[in-house]
């Protein structure tokens, strides 16, 4: 039986890849079992050795990266998992998630996550992206599925511009996180 909650951080590529590494000590030190999935994208801007580090867990960084035993890692992952959070979402990310596509190590576990566990997405992306009709229907698609949605903050965005598209305050989404999982049942 498990005696702690787990959460796979799913981290994709934005520029706001770097606060996810804060994000992930945040959860840990929450005493929860953190496993990290890092996109090809993510991993141009950071490395996977931060996220083992802080959460004392191996980062799947490919769909063929395996550990010990038969099962595929993204698959038990998709079982193991009470929580599976998105932080930060790109609008690529929330859409193959929305359509269901499954070409990587983080779309395939969002696809075969297990009925019980929550699926959360923080978004981050330019506020363009944010509003377009495409990312909005996706992210009614994901809401209407269960999906907590949370952000993006209204800033100064990477790319210059301001408006909607920062990533929420990483304190506020581990709390966010936190919260929802001590509410729910231990599985």
């Amino acid at each position: 039986m498990k005696t702690k909650k787990m959460v796979v951080v799913g981290v994709t590529g934005s520029i706001a890849v770097h606060r996810a590494v804060d994000l992930t000590s945040l959860l840990t030190k929450a005493d929860l079992d953190v496993h990290v999935v890092l996109t090809a994208d993510a991993q141009k801007f950071v490395t996977p050795l931060p996220f083992k580090t802080l959460s004392r867990n191996s980062v799947v960084t490919d769909l063929y990266d395996e550990e010990e035993g038969w099962q595929p890692t993204h698959i038990r992952l998709a079982d193991e998992a009470d929580l599976l959070l998105v932080a930060p979402a790109t609008a690529n990310t929330i859409a193959r998630i929305s359509l269901g596509l499954a070409d990587d190590p983080l779309t395939c576990i969002a696809l075969a996550l297990n009925p019980n566990a929550s699926l959360v997405i923080a978004p981050a992306m330019n506020g363009k992206m944010w509003h377009h009709p495409a990312t909005q229907g996706h992210v009614a698609t994901l809401a209407a599925r269960g999906a907590q949605i949370i952000g993006p903050q209204e800033g100064m965005l990477a790319c210059g511009y301001e408006g909607a598209g920062r990533l929420w305050p990483v304190d506020s989404i581990a709390q966010q996180v936190v919260d929802h999982l001590r509410n729910s049942p231990t599985r």
